[in-house]
């Protein structure tokens, strides 16, 4: 396909009024993926919440799940492999999940460009709440004194991308105890509650996310117009 097709398509952006399943949101990554790669869709960015869910990446290793099956079952706690990269991580309430569905070829057909986009996205989004993020060399994610407030993990098929990031707004700290989150034991997890002292509400963090996903992706070609659309599940 002629690179101008690529650049003239817009983001679609999808937003969940209610949690979405992560085996239910999974599929429809994976629906939209085959769409973008075939030219019968725009690309998208999902954004919603997950009911209580751990996720298990490529590079999973048993030893840092810390719960027995029937005690996550007891907790409500789904456990979901994935293609995405990475460990296990946590997925609940109180997080900002956005999965970008992007032909990189639109921008450039390098992985580790779109994560430090992916992060340059974030610790924009922080800076709006006077937050000094940042990466830690060797780690994807951003940080803020040290903490992990974002997880990012993704996925490429064909230069298309799935998976993606998820930022701590009041997530349950308690169930990051459930596991050893991303596989680095040794790292505080931290959320925007606890680094302001209250809660900003959910829709507010989620509009500064679009925006600043816009600045950021909107420096290289590919995004022309953002569609809007609330999604209800059935």
């Amino acid at each position: 396909m002629p690179q101008e097709q690529h650049m003239s398509r817009p983001i679609e952006i999808i937003r969940f009024a209610e949690p979405v399943p992560y085996r239910e949101m999974l599929e429809r990554q994976r629906e939209r993926l085959r769409a973008v790669q075939e030219d019968q869709a725009p690309p998208a960015l999902f954004l919603l919440q997950h009911p209580p869910v751990l996720t298990v990446g490529r590079n999973y290793h048993p030893e840092h799940l810390l719960c027995p099956a029937d005690r996550l079952k007891a907790l409500g706690v789904d456990l979901v492999p994935c293609e995405r990269g990475g460990d296990i991580t946590y997925h609940g309430p109180g997080q900002l999940v956005a999965y970008p569905i992007l032909d990189l070829r639109a921008w450039q057909c390098s992985v580790g460009w779109y994560l430090r986009s992916l992060e340059d996205v974030l610790i924009r989004l922080l800076a709006t709440y006077s937050l000094d993020a940042e990466r830690l060399p060797g780690f994807t994610g951003v940080w803020v004194d040290g903490a992990k407030v974002a997880a990012i993990g993704v996925g490429v098929n064909k230069w298309v991308t799935f998976h993606g990031i998820a930022l701590n707004i009041d997530p349950n700290m308690l169930h990051f105890q459930l596991i050893v989150p991303c596989g680095i034991g040794d790292k505080p997890i931290t959320s925007l509650k606890a680094l302001l002292g209250a809660a900003p509400p959910f829709d507010e963090v989620q509009e500064r996310f679009v925006r600043c996903f816009h600045s950021v992706f909107e420096q290289t070609p590919g995004i022309m117009d953002i569609m809007d659309r609330m999604d209800k599940l059935e």
